[in-house]
């Protein structure tokens, strides 16, 4: 994909466009793909009211009569929110905040495995975005046998799998460049051409970002200035004051800023992808760390790269970039409340044939209804026997039944036996979340 060139336009033009918006048939195309937000790429292969650069000129004088800046080393990125994006930013603030016992506890028992299969397809997808050869399958079997990774393709994978899970571990801390030097480290571990390279910033200009034909889309910063603009990246992301952005609109230009600056020779776009996850999981967004965000860029590489295109070609215009990025973040909250609504269905399914199940008494009902909604919680016969008032005989009676029906699985743990519900249908691996 090549660098689109925007049109570039004078005062004089600007003054002609804007008395074009007394035409309403003009204004309206102009409002209309702004609202969808046009590259110029897009608008001129479109039929229009008018020469396409006059509506060009007229988006783009609309467009600065709404926007919001964020400064940053000298450079300005604007920006432009539109309902659409306010929708989904609400939409998130609703489900990926607050108070996370009744969603949590719909995953029940599947809660870790979940959060584990999360980590695994995002660093999957991650390490795929940059050139990793391997299959889905493959390499989660690789994980979950915790076998060695025979090529630097499984080392990507097993790199960007603990580095995952390292930001789990210090989402509340603040960021440092020796923090974000080390996340590269993590990342980048035996797979980089010069190991020297691994947790070391960029010494040199030689990085382009370019594209298959080899023309050039993004000349990074001087190596000389990445300190400075990475210790500014740092404060940046550890002030929360003024002035306000939302958190997740700044997680975003956090991951745009990683490949602006470019500061390592390797291993740019999944730092940027790791810092946009410690970003909003250390503002409470606490279910990104359910969410495989790679694996829906993936699936539109396309379309991220051609984000990043149109905000380098377009005056650092970041709406692009941003709203590609809450598109794919969408589609991944949905991913996880089809697999929620789901495990709620098969809940219901089984205290409904608990329900109609006969030969039970009233009290191994409840016990298997209890089980049911917290099936990640073994049950003991003690704990039978003082929750029902029952001799302990009784308790274990009821269990040794419940056992016997299939309804439950016996365990020993140290001299006593602990029950668990049985497990719902797995499903299969490429059908998982």
């Amino acid at each position: 994909m090549k660098l689109p060139k925007v049109p570039q336009f004078s005062d004089d033009e600007i003054s002609a466009a804007i008395s074009l918006a007394r035409d309403p048939k003009i204004l309206e195309a102009a409002l209309q793909y702004n609202d969808r937000y046009f590259h110029w790429e897009e608008l001129r292969h479109h039929p229009l009211p008018a020469d396409a650069k006059s509506v060009w000129i007229l988006m783009k004088f609309l467009r600065r009569t709404q926007s919001k800046q964020i400064p940053f080393a000298g450079w300005r990125f604007p920006y432009t929110l539109n309902d659409s994006c306010w929708q989904m930013l609400h939409h998130f603030d609703k489900t990926a905040t607050g108070n996370l016992t009744s969603v949590l506890d719909t995953i029940g028992h599947d809660r870790e495995r979940y959060i584990v299969n999360s980590l695994m397809e995002e660093a999957i997808a991650s390490s795929q975005l940059e050139g990793a050869a391997t299959t889905r399958t493959i390499a989660k079997q690789m994980l979950r046998e915790r076998r060695k990774p025979t090529n630097r393709d499984e080392r990507m994978i097993v790199n960007n799998y603990l580095t995952m899970k390292k930001i789990r571990e210090i989402e509340k801390e603040d960021l440092t460049p020796a923090l974000v030097l080390s996340l590269h480290k993590m990342i980048t571990n035996r797979t980089l051409e010069d190991p020297a390279d691994e947790g070391r910033f960029r010494n040199n200009d030689d990085i382009r970002v370019v594209d298959s034909s080899g023309t050039i889309l993004h000349t990074p910063p001087a190596s000389l200035n990445v300190p400075e603009l990475i210790d500014e990246l740092c404060r940046f992301a550890n002030d929360d004051k003024d002035p306000f952005i939302h958190p997740v609109i700044k997680g975003i230009f956090l991951h745009f800023l990683v490949g602006y600056i470019h500061p390592f020779n390797d291993g740019n776009g999944r730092t940027a992808r790791t810092l946009f996850y410690w970003y909003v999981l250390r503002h409470d967004y606490w279910l990104f760390e359910y969410m495989a965000i790679s694996r829906a860029i993936k699936d539109t590489k396309g379309q991220y790269k051609k984000a990043y295109v149109y905000t380098e070609s377009d005056e650092n215009d970041l709406t692009y970039f941003i709203q590609y990025n809450l598109t794919v973040i969408e589609k991944t909250i949905t991913e996880i409340r089809k697999y929620i609504g789901e495990q709620q269905a098969e809940q219901i399914k089984a205290l409904h044939s608990i329900e109609e199940s006969e030969g039970l008494s009233y009290r191994q009902i409840d016990i298997l209804k209890r089980i049911v909604k917290h099936p990640e919680k073994p049950l003991r016969i003690k704990e039978i026997e003082e929750t029902y008032h029952v001799a302990y005989a009784t308790a274990r009676s009821d269990l040794i039944r419940l056992e016997e029906l299939g309804y439950l699985k016996r365990r020993t743990l140290g001299k006593e036996y602990v029950f668990l519900f049985r497990e719902f249908p797995k499903k299969s691996d490429n059908e998982e979340p």
